[in-house]
């Protein structure tokens, strides 16, 4: 559309259905190429991703001409055909939902630094304190009935 300008920064956060700790470290690289991939074929901008053992970070610089659920929903469904199809585990599925979280020009920088470094970040926090604490920064109203499911045992 002629003289339509955006700058949209989304922090996307989705979870391993039931927290389970199957992103293995031998793959997890090819993972993010992967998902990577379907970022840029919709024309958004990959910022940052991550993929810990349960659950995956990414930043984009969002397109707004292609729909955020729609991007998330193939994330999901074709990574989860990705890792099945690869043999990498057979019992692999992705949670219902996920997190999104806008961000302005100035703080892209940190939640790259955020993103790069979960696994440092994660060796003292886990996932369930993490993802409350973006919730509440980011004064989101929510119902625990709605959360991912939380296994604080993965990291405590």
């Amino acid at each position: 559309m002629a003289n339509t300008y955006t700058q949209l920064h989304i922090h996307i956060v989705f979870a391993v259905k039931n927290r389970q700790a199957l992103i293995g470290k031998t793959w997890r690289d090819a993972l993010e190429r992967y998902m990577t991939a379907i970022i840029q074929k919709y024309n958004h901008k990959l910022l940052a991703i991550y993929a810990m053992p349960d659950h995956v970070h990414i930043l984009i610089g969002y397109n707004p001409s292609h729909l955020l659920p729609d991007l998330v929903e193939e994330l999901k469904t074709s990574g989860n055909h990705w890792i099945k199809t690869n043999q990498f585990t057979s019992a692999f599925s992705w949670q219902r939902g996920y997190g999104a979280f806008a961000h302005s020009k100035s703080q892209v920088p940190v939640v790259i630094n955020y993103i790069r470094n979960q696994e440092e970040h994660h060796a003292n926090k886990s996932f369930r304190s993490e993802y409350l604490k973006i919730l509440h920064k980011n004064e989101i109203d929510y119902n625990d009935t709605y959360l991912f499911d939380f296994f604080d045992e993965i990291y405590e």
